[in-house]
């Protein structure tokens, strides 16, 4: 339990670093950790497979595209004070407004899960088939929704970074001098 506890503790840490990080790559690094340390979660709960899943695929393939993005895009400098995305606050309350609502439906609506032994019979200790049946058969919709969720929030980052450059005046040309060659 203990190390359940400090592992949740870890992920909620690098939560709040890919939440509060001024500088994209601290962000993204914050949340290699947080999913490395899901990771380990998933150990403790002695699901491999899915443990092994969250870092080859998440930790590893989908965090290098991150900071491919990150670099490719030159996001590294800190965010300037000025938002990219007019009215980007109003519309993060709109829909933090929304999502609340949304979540309060649900948990009005909230049936108690099954027993764990029927679950973990379905799922059979975590082995690739039996998570694959069971993801692509009940989850079907939740796992579209966070392969959606992923693509928005990348559509996302690249339109956050993507700030209009600053334009330097030319410097203005020498006036020519007399006795070059022309005449004053």
């Amino acid at each position: 339990m203990i190390l359940f506890l400090i592992l949740a503790l870890l992920s909620l840490v690098g939560g709040v670093l890919t939440i509060a990080a001024s500088n994209a790559i601290h962000a993204v690094l914050g949340l290699v950790g947080t999913l490395i340390s899901l990771a380990m979660l998933y150990v403790t709960l002695d699901a491999h497979f899915l443990a092994a899943v969250q870092v080859i695929v998440y930790a590893g393939a989908v965090m290098v595209l991150f900071l491919f993005v990150v670099m490719l895009l030159n996001a590294a400098r800190p965010v300037s004070s000025r938002d990219p995305i007019p009215y980007v606050r109003e519309l993060a309350v709109i829909f933090g407004v929304l999502l609340a609502g949304s979540l309060l439906l649900v948990l009005n609506g909230y049936a108690p899960p099954r027993s764990l032994a029927n679950a973990a019979s379905d799922l059979a200790g975590g082995a690739p088939g039996p998570v694959g049946a069971v993801l692509l058969s009940k989850f079907l919709l939740p796992f579209e929704a966070v392969s959606l969720l992923l693509l928005v929030a990348v559509i996302g980052s690249v339109a956050l970074v993507l700030r209009p450059q600053v334009q330097e005046d030319p410097a203005p040309e020498p006036a020519a001098q007399p006795g070059r060659g022309e005449t004053a």
